[in-house]
């Protein structure tokens, strides 16, 4: 089973060390578990990345740099593969493999081509304004839909007018039970509890949250103390400016350049305690897999689509490389449960899909780079390659030029996808808040011509150039 969010940080965990998230149940998920803390969102925006998890291919192979072409499900899936190998296979939330739709049932031979035998898509937040599902579906029943879109409607218009502040974001004006993440939440519930078929089951559920707007419930922001929340990074940055930072930095610069300290804790209060919602969510699907007997026999990865600046070096929402954005997390928990523990190895959505593949015994997608997690997660902590997996994964962006990014154990570099010219390096060992870009410095030459030499001819080695932008 796949537990799958949208726009969270890798940190914003307990069991990660995060001073001030409540996430019990993701802890004791992670208790239980084999947690890696170094994987890499395949890009550091929703679509793209979701392609490259359901493709097992890298964005530089299937072309989907920006939005998703619906023709992409005509090419691998791990989900159909899985299918294919007996599974039973479904999907309940977001999956954002399009744009512009009337009602996602209206996609059922889409969903099917993808793989999936019983698909529940539900938008994201923004996405529930303009498109039904059965979320939007439920709240006209309650009589709670037009709450929801004049809602929506008040933030998207002042977010265009530069009026609402991310600080100033309103709580849900509706009751906890009817938001987005918890109806996802109980519909997963619902059919796991529901299923008795005689193949086994994949089941992926793709929460909304913590995407903007962060209009967490008024008692969820009620567990936090907005004066105890740590401030982001802010120091100023040396070298060079990535001109994917740039352009972000340009496009945020409004809403964030006057910002206070009391303003950034507050903004980030909203945002953790929409964690908190989605974690009660996912306590209430481990408890049906729990009840139904499934523990036993289910491997289960929670991880996400890409991470949320968060205020970090003056930006909010994704679409760069900094930690804050392509560092998503990773948690394999195996049937039955270990004893947790952590594993440093470096790793991305391409893995996942290759984890969940080799757990279905279905076949693998050719000439996908992604490496199954499975003889990792079961050799153990004491396993000689317990800390390695790979030498250097990818996550690829499209601004005015198509990038990619190489992280290493030890370095981050971006390139001009097209044209190899490196763009930014940071030492993330001495400098893990990438506050000086030394693409420049002549003291890390060797490192800069290392990943260009080493590791970029490997891992750009089937550029699809006819979908490059």
């Amino acid at each position: 089973m796949l537990i799958f969010t949208d726009q969270q940080r890798a940190e914003t965990f307990g069991y990660a060390g995060d001073p001030v998230a409540s996430t019990p149940i993701a802890d004791r998920l992670a208790a239980e578990s084999v947690v890696f803390p170094r994987c890499c969102a395949s890009a550091p925006v929703c679509m793209t990345t979701r392609a490259s998890l359901i493709s097992g291919k890298p964005v530089h192979e299937h072309g989907v740099w920006t939005m998703a072409n619906p023709e992409l499900r005509h090419g691998t899936s791990h989900v159909r593969n899985i299918r294919d190998a007996g599974y039973h296979t479904a999907v309940v939330g977001k999956t954002h493999f399009r744009h512009g739709q009337r009602h996602t049932m209206d996609h059922l031979d889409e969903m099917h081509d993808w793989g999936y035998v019983d698909p529940v898509e539900i938008t994201g937040p923004v996405e529930s304004m303009t498109t039904d599902s059965p979320y939007t579906d439920h709240l006209a029943k309650k009589g709670l839909l037009d709450v929801h879109r004049e809602y929506l409607r008040n933030y998207t218009r002042g977010e265009r007018l530069r009026v609402l502040q991310p600080w100033e974001t309103l709580p849900s004006l509706l009751p906890a039970e009817d938001h987005l993440d918890t109806f996802i939440a109980r519909t997963a519930t619902d059919w796991i509890r529901g299923y008795s078929g005689a193949e086994p089951f994949y089941l992926q559920v793709c929460f909304g949250g913590p995407h903007n707007p962060w209009d967490s419930p008024a008692e969820y922001r009620l567990r936090y103390d907005a004066d105890s929340m740590p401030l982001s990074i802010t120091e100023k940055q040396k070298g060079p400016v990535a001109p994917l930072v740039a352009t972000m930095l340009a496009g945020s610069a409004a809403q964030l350049d006057q910002m206070s300290a009391a303003q950034n804790r507050v903004m980030k209060s909203y945002y953790y305690a929409k964690v908190s919602m989605i974690d009660d969510g996912i306590g209430m699907v481990l408890d049906a897999l729990r009840e139904g007997g499934h523990l036993d026999n289910t491997w289960i990865v929670y991880s996400a689509d890409h991470g949320e600046m968060l205020g970090d070096h003056g930006l909010i929402a994704k679409k760069v490389f900094y930690e804050g954005a392509v560092k998503v997390p990773c948690v394999v928990r195996p049937p039955g449960g270990v004893d947790g523990w952590v594993s440093n190895g470096l790793t991305d959505h391409l893995d996942i899909a290759a984890t969940f593949m080799d757990a279905a015994g279905a076949e693998s997608i050719e000439g996908s780079p992604g490496r199954s997690l499975v003889p990792l997660v079961t050799a153990g902590a004491g396993d000689a390659g317990a800390q390695q997996h790979r030498p250097a994964v990818l996550s690829e962006f499209a601004g005015q030029d198509p990038y990619s990014m190489v992280l290493t154990d030890g370095y981050k570099m971006t390139v001009n996808t097209r044209t190899r010219e490196p763009l930014d390096l940071y030492d993330m060992a001495d400098d893990p808040h990438e506050l000086h870009n030394r693409v420049d410095d002549p003291a890390l030459a060797s490192v800069r011509d290392g990943i260009c030499e080493e590791h970029l001819p490997e891992l750009l080695a089937n550029v699809n150039w006819a979908k490059l932008p």
